[in-house]
Parts: C-alpha cells; sequence; structure tokens
C-alpha cells in the first residue's frame, strides 16, 4: 500500500512538473493578460519568481535555481557569464518558429553569437527619471547626482553593478567597458561622492526607485526607461532623460536554465511571446521597444514616435551596450565591492 501511495505522489508531482511553467523575471515584467492568455492556449500553468538585477539572478541560478526554473530573462552583459558558467542550454530552434520575426540586427547578438542561446525579449535604455516640479527642464548632465552642488534633492543610484558603473564612467568621458584600473577609480570616486551626499537614499532596482518617485521621498533616481514610462503613465509631474554624457542599452533575452524541469514548455513560452500580436502588446505594456520587427509593424504611431522609448541617432552615438569583459571583470567588480562597502 505504501508503494503504491509513494508511485501516485510521484506521478502527480511529476504531472504538475510537465504541466507548469517556472518563469523567473524581472519585477512588473510582463503582462499578467498575456500569461493569461499562453495558459489558455497551452493548458500550462504559469507560476513567476521575481527578481530585480542581473546579479541577484545568476546567484539564485547558482544556489539550486539552475533546476528550479525553466524560464528566465537575463540582459545582454551577464548571457556570456551564465553560458560559462554552464547555467544555460541551447535552444531548440526548431521548436521556435517564430524567430523569424525578430529583426536581423537582434539575430546575431554579440553576446550569443547565432543566437544559441538566447532569444531577444526587450531592449532599451538607462537614464533619469526626475521629478518636473523640481527640475523644470530636463536635466542635462549626470553632474545632477555626481556633483553635490549641482544636486537638488534626494536620488537613489542604480543597484545593478555594471549599468551604475557604466555611468560613471560616461560621466568622466569614458567607455561604460574600460577596465583600465585607473578610469574605474576615477568613476569609483565620483560616485562616491554622490554616496557620501545627504541627499542619497540608496541603491535600489528600477521599479522600488520609481515607486519611491511616486511617494515623493525622492526628486531623481536612475532607472531603465521602460520603468520610467509605465509607472509615470504620461504623468506629467515625471520626466525621463538621457543626459548628455551617455548611458547603457540593454537587451533582454529569454533564456533556459541548464537543467530547467519543463524544457518543453520553455520553448512554448518562446515562441509564443515572439509572436508578432503577442510582441507588440508586450511592448506597449512595458513602454519598450521590440527587437520583434513583426510586432514593431504593429505598434501605435504615439508609441513609435516616443523619444523616450527609441532614442535619437545622437543619443545613440553616446549609448553603448555592456560587454563581458572575462577576466577583466575583476576591475569592475572589486570597484562595485568598494562603492557599496565603503
Amino acid at each position: 500500500m505504501k508503494h503504491i501511495l509513494a508511485l501516485m505522489i510521484f506521478l502527480a508531482l511529476a504531472f504538475a512538473q510537465n504541466n507548469t511553467l517556472q518563469l523567473y523575471t524581472w519585477t512588473d515584467y510582463i503582462d499578467p493578460a498575456i500569461v493569461a492568455d499562453f495558459e489558455k492556449q497551452t493548458g500550462l500553468k504559469v507560476r513567476i519568481t521575481y527578481y530585480e538585477s542581473n546579479e541577484e539572478m545568476q546567484a539564485k541560478l547558482q544556489a539550486g535555481g539552475v533546476s528550479q526554473f525553466d524560464l528566465v530573462v537575463p540582459s545582454d552583459f551577464i548571457v556570456p557569464v551564465l553560458i560559462n558558467l554552464k547555467l544555460l542550454q541551447p535552444l531548440d530552434k526548431s521548436k521556435i518558429p517564430n524567430l523569424k520575426n525578430l529583426e536581423p540586427k537582434f539575430t546575431n547578438p554579440p553576446f550569443d553569437p547565432g543566437n544559441r542561446y538566447t532569444v531577444g525579449y526587450l531592449w532599451g535604455t538607462v537614464g533619469l527619471m526626475y521629478r518636473t516640479d523640481i527640475f523644470k527642464t530636463p536635466p542635462a548632465s549626470w553632474s545632477v547626482l555626481f556633483d553635490p552642488r549641482q544636486q537638488k534633492g534626494p536620488f537613489t543610484l542604480m543597484d545593478s553593478s555594471r549599468e551604475m558603473l557604466g555611468i560613471g564612467l560616461r560621466y568622466l568621458g569614458r567607455s561604460v567597458n574600460t577596465t583600465e584600473p585607473a578610469q574605474v577609480k576615477q568613476a569609483l570616486e565620483a560616485m562616491l561622492a554622490a554616496k557620501r551626499s545627504r541627499n542619497f537614499k540608496g541603491f535600489q532596482g528600477g521599479v522600488s526607485a520609481t515607486k519611491l518617485l511616486l511617494a515623493n521621498q525622492i526628486v531623481a533616481a536612475v532607472v531603465y526607461n521602460q520603468d520610467a514610462l509605465r509607472v509615470a503613465e504620461g504623468n506629467p509631474r515625471y520626466g525621463f532623460t538621457i543626459p548628455k554624457e551617455g548611458s547603457t542599452l540593454f537587451i533582454d533575452s529569454m533564456a533556459i536554465p541548464a537543467k530547467a524541469p519543463n524544457p518543453e514548455a520553455a520553448h512554448r513560452f518562446i515562441n509564443f511571446i515572439l509572436d508578432a500580436k503577442i510582441g507588440a502588446r508586450l511592448a506597449e505594456y512595458q513602454q519598450s521597444a521590440t527587437p520583434n520587427a513583426a510586432a514593431k509593424k504593429l505598434l501605435k504611431p504615439d508609441m513609435l514616435g516616443n523619444p523616450a522609448i527609441w532614442p535619437s541617432e545622437a543619443q545613440m552615438k553616446v549609448l553603448e551596450f555592456i560587454l563581458d569583459q572575462g577576466n577583466k571583470n575583476r576591475v569592475l567588480d572589486e570597484a562595485w565591492t568598494q562603492l557599496k562597502s565603503r
């Protein structure tokens, strides 16, 4: 009898596993209606766990999440790290016919040549969200954070090492991808000066920072453009800008952990998101640029014309993708540790 009971429990758990997609993604990064439609179409149940930084996601995968989650949504620069740590599995492209909908420039990204492990989800920029009653014109420079004389009230910095260090480097006229110790040290000193300010209110994830702005606890924050646009929802009290020194670009992608319990469901979800109509709904919900060419054709004109979503040619010249620096990442990791601990 005990053996029969044990077998029944095992079969029940196996059935539940095969009928569930464990999604590990950024906070508030998908329209619940899209998830509901996927469940209705496939009969699968989606369970979502959230994170607010790539570093948090990587640590979770290394701590056992690699065999717990079916799908993750890493940013470009962390993908080579995850691949080298053998935390991702190659995609079976025969199960993703909607790959044809990707824009050509997103089909062979430098961080994952040939889309062997990843497929583009959304892309955007990191910039400054601010209160328009405090800043009558969009802040032109990152000095409103890094120069105490230019600060106009409480602010937060982004709790993401490469993106925040990248902004510090751009402020000094350097590349976000430099690992030159002297240049990284200069950026560290600039950010330490900001951290020591009485106006500094901590390191925050994009969603957390926007909520602080809406609660009038801060006047400016380093955030992802999509978080700023979606949370503000057109409220003229809040603005978003990319300061003249420049910032970072990002593309978030879908990937399957190496030991995912249900990779079949993960492939079905990836293909679902790449559908033109679903991709357009996702982009509109997140107020974000999409790598899906078929979806982009379905977007409303006012969204396509929004400069906070689609950077201008001039802005693109001072925006950089973050690239993995291999062993030289140590210089950046050490600087981030110092920034957080001092």
